[in-house]
């Protein structure tokens, strides 16, 4: 959910010059002074995105949810600035956001509360997104958020959690933005990951992109390794039927290729196209979630998936 900041600075000059005025009885009227009016578009404080994304597989943490039929996957956000300088606190803003997933399967519909009693059978996932970004020392932003993850088909109980994000901009030091960052995020109540009660997810991962010479193609390799402790991962263990702590969650690389659509007036944002592959190699503590062993009826046992997207976003 990952997560876009646009900001437009527009002048606009108008200059209205009143000319003399003759009067009919042969003596001049007095001229109109000059005006100039000039009116400055200051930059928005108020910025956003939207957008949907269509995935082969909807998978999280690297736990795998869902890898069969249509899985739509809409999104929005908006940043409010609340503070921009040129002190050790550069930046400060509020980030609120919204992300879905729909599945024409009806991924475990009913699974909570019985089935047949939720009207909203393909809405498996509404998250809401609550957050703080304070970028310092130029080149750092930290982000601490609230996670409210909801499930409209009452497929999960309702999942609560704290995530903080450090991230570092290397382009003053090497030219290009690496853009490496770390999170963590608390299980507060209920579930995000595979294991038997509420842990600590531990996430490291780069994500540098580079523009494809003049083409107005942009290339990323984004690179990401997912861990946990406390119970966050977990594995059947078949022999006792108990579910056992595991460390190792999963590590992604792929390549994601976006383009600007330019062809799209201005004043309705900025619209991009993108789309991305993605392999992941899956621990201990993902390779057997949902599968037949764990009541799953999704995937097999295995620790290699291939992830296809496609997506479509308008920044503002």
């Amino acid at each position: 959910m990952t997560k876009h900041n646009i900001a437009r600075l527009g002048i606009l000059s108008t200059a209205i010059l009143a000319t003399p005025v003759l009067a009919l009885a042969g003596t001049a009227a007095p001229a109109k002074e000059s005006k100039v009016l000039k009116e400055a578009i200051k930059e928005s404080c108020i910025t956003g995105d939207l957008g949907v994304n269509v995935v082969s597989q909807y998978v999280s943490r690297g736990v795998i949810f869902e890898n069969q039929a249509a899985i739509v996957q809409p999104f929005a956000d908006l940043y409010f600035k609340l503070y921009e300088g040129s002190g050790f606190v550069n930046k400060v803003s509020v980030n609120l956001g919204i992300w879905n997933s729909f599945h024409s399967r009806k991924t475990d519909a009913g699974l909570v509360n019985g089935a047949g009693t939720s009207s909203t059978r393909s809405w498996y996932e509404f998250d809401l997104t609550a957050g703080l970004a304070v970028t310092f020392a130029k080149n750092f932003t930290f982000t601490p958020s609230y996670y409210a993850f909801l499930s409209p088909n009452d497929g999960f109980s309702t999942f609560q959690g704290l995530n903080l994000a450090l991230g570092y901009d290397t382009t003053d030091l090497i030219g290009f933005n690496l853009a490496p960052k770390v999170q963590v995020l608390f299980e507060l109540e209920n579930k995000a990951g595979t294991g038997s009660d509420e842990g600590i997810y531990y996430e490291v991962g780069i994500a540098p992109s580079f523009p494809i010479g003049s083409t107005g193609l942009t290339v990323g390799i984004p690179i990401t390794a997912g861990f946990g402790s406390d119970n966050f991962y977990g594995s059947l263990n078949s022999k006792t039927g108990a579910i056992d702590d595991e460390s190792f969650g999963f590590i992604t690389g792929g390549v994601t290729l976006s383009s600007a659509l330019s062809f799209v007036p201005e004043c309705y944002g900025t619209w991009t196209a993108t789309a991305g592959y993605a392999y992941y190699y899956l621990g201990e503590g993902t390779s057997d979630f949902n599968t037949a062993a764990r009541g799953g009826a999704v995937r097999e046992d295995k620790h290699s998936e291939h992830i296809f997207s496609g997506g479509l976003m308008v920044a503002f």
